[in-house]
């Protein structure tokens, strides 16, 4: 084709891309030879050695959290073999599909680019607009602004290049496009769909619709050729055509199809491979995270060219915030981590069983109360904390010092055989003075004290027991229900230091 053609076929290109001048990026500009740049040598190198030429057809492949920009060309089997990567010097918003005008996000899903899709008169060097949106995001109700790939390392919404980078890209397609190819498929993915990614973002709102387009790159790998795509019942489709002559339609229900059943069989074996190692690596301890990047994000060729990006103020490190897994069952959680959830819980009681199984029994005794009002003593007796004596109070200080130092318990005067445990419980002077802040004690506690009469002979046996050792002093605080009810039988301490005899006294 002669220089004239390809000037006159470029000016109708140019025609088209004036009508993108409204588009996200503003892409408008003057007319220039740009567009009539050759493909570098070197590149042409790289062409003959995958054992392709200039002039067979072109796939483009982009990853936003990689920041990387392949180009695929294909062989004379029909089979497409990678050329190169191009790394990207900036993409906008976050990792997910674009949805709306003026969301700055550059779309993800399956696209096409067209001859008349291509813009030499770009105001960012040069450009091509990557057909968004599709039938899939205008299933959804998505929209926006047309999204280009495009130079001058700036972007808000779009792919962006250094000028030298597409340059490059623009001639690749473009001599495609002048050898027959009616239109180039563009597969713009979140991350590469690799079994560790996948792990990370399993539980990210978006990884359904990441499958799906897991599904299309498994098809384009295992197959070697550019996969059919089709939109029917709101979701993508691979390599499949109506089987009853129905069209499909992104918003009805998907017909009948027929596939290829080779091909479906082995994308079936990969995705349960890589469904089994991102099991695998849950269970290994890989956390689920959700990326948030400032405003998107550009490859690690540019961190020392801060002068070629647009707005490098918002290209930090994108933050990996760690979630976890949802206790309760949910769709999006790995059945292996439900399982080893499960048994970590169940392991976790059965120690705590025997813990409890474990601790040491305690020498007691029933303290002495008036039947009249059993619940109250009850709670009172069982109250006991650092007293040890038929009748305690909770402790108002820090926990106590240790055994040793523990106040001695005062003498009961002419203590009989049969008495000499309760002799144990009576009220040291620090005690006893303690108390008497406290209130009035019931009368019939009182009498115990003060007689030293057996607890174990006259008190109900309904009643809690109390521990005879003021040594062994428990740690853990009475529950609030305990609480409450010491502080109401508490309410009348001041009867105790009349009721006291007088050895207890202090």
């Amino acid at each position: 084709m002669s220089l004239f053609q390809n000037a006159g076929r470029l000016a109708r290109w140019g025609l088209v891309g004036a009508a993108f001048s409204l588009s996200a990026c503003n892409d408008l500009g003057s007319g220039s030879q740009r567009s009539l740049t050759p493909i570098p040598p070197e590149t042409l190198a790289m062409m003959e050695q995958a054992g392709v030429t200039k002039e067979s057809p072109t796939l483009i492949r982009a990853y936003k959290k990689e920041a990387e920009f392949e180009v695929w060309k294909q062989r004379p089997d029909g089979r497409y073999a990678y050329l190169k990567t191009f790394p990207m010097c900036r993409w906008s918003g976050q990792l997910g599909p674009k949805v709306r005008e003026g969301d700055r996000q550059v779309p993800e899903g399956f696209y096409s680019i067209t001859p008349g899709q291509m813009n030499p008169n770009s105001a960012y060097y040069l450009s091509f607009n990557v057909g968004y949106p599709n039938a899939y995001d205008r299933a959804f109700g998505h929209g926006g602004g047309s999204i280009m790939v495009h130079g001058a390392c700036s972007s808000a919404g779009c792919f962006s290049m250094t000028d030298r980078q597409i340059g490059e890209i623009y001639a690749i397609l473009r001599t495609s496009f002048n050898n027959g190819q009616r239109s180039i498929q563009m597969q713009s993915y979140p991350f590469k769909m690799t079994a560790e990614n996948l792990a990370k973002h399993r539980m990210d709102p978006n990884i359904g619709f990441w499958k799906q387009l897991k599904e299309g790159s498994d098809h384009f790998e295992i197959a070697g050729k550019e996969p059919a795509v089709g939109v029917c019942g709101r979701r993508y489709v691979f390599d499949a055509a109506s089987a009853n002559g129905q069209p499909l339609d992104a918003s009805l229900a998907c017909p009948p199809l027929r596939r290829n059943a080779e091909i479906e069989a082995q994308v079936a074996q990969k995705a349960a491979a890589d469904e089994a190692k991102v099991a695998q690596l849950a269970a290994a301890g890989v956390r689920p995270v959700r990326v948030v990047y400032q405003d998107g994000g550009q490859h690690p060729d540019f961190y020392a060219r801060v002068a070629e990006v647009s707005r490098p103020d918002a290209l930090i490190a994108p933050i990996e915030i760690a979630l976890d897994e949802k206790i309760g069952g949910s769709k999006s959680r790995s059945p292996l981590i439900a399982m080893s959830a499960a048994k970590l819980a169940a392991k976790a009681k059965k120690e705590a069983e025997i813990k409890i199984a474990a601790q040491p029994a305690t020498t007691i005794k029933p303290a002495e109360a008036a039947p009249a009002e059993p619940t109250k003593l009850s709670a009172f007796a069982g109250a006991t904390d650092s007293i040890g004596g038929l009748l305690g109070f909770p402790k108002e200080a820090p926990p106590a010092a240790p055994a040793a130092q523990s106040e001695a318990p005062a003498p009961v005067a002419k203590a009989e055989p049969a008495k000499a445990e309760l002799s144990k419980a009576v009220f040291s002077k620090t005690e006893v003075a303690k108390a008497g802040k406290a209130g009035p004690v019931k009368a019939s506690a009182t009498k115990t004290v003060a007689t030293g009469q057996s607890a174990a002979s006259q008190a109900p046996a309904s009643l809690p027991p109390h521990r005879v050792d003021p040594a062994k002093k428990p740690q853990a605080s009475l529950g609030g229900e305990h609480r409450a009810k010491v502080a109401e039988a508490a309410a009348s301490a001041p009867a105790l230091r009349e009721g006291l005899s007088p050895s207890a006294r202090p």
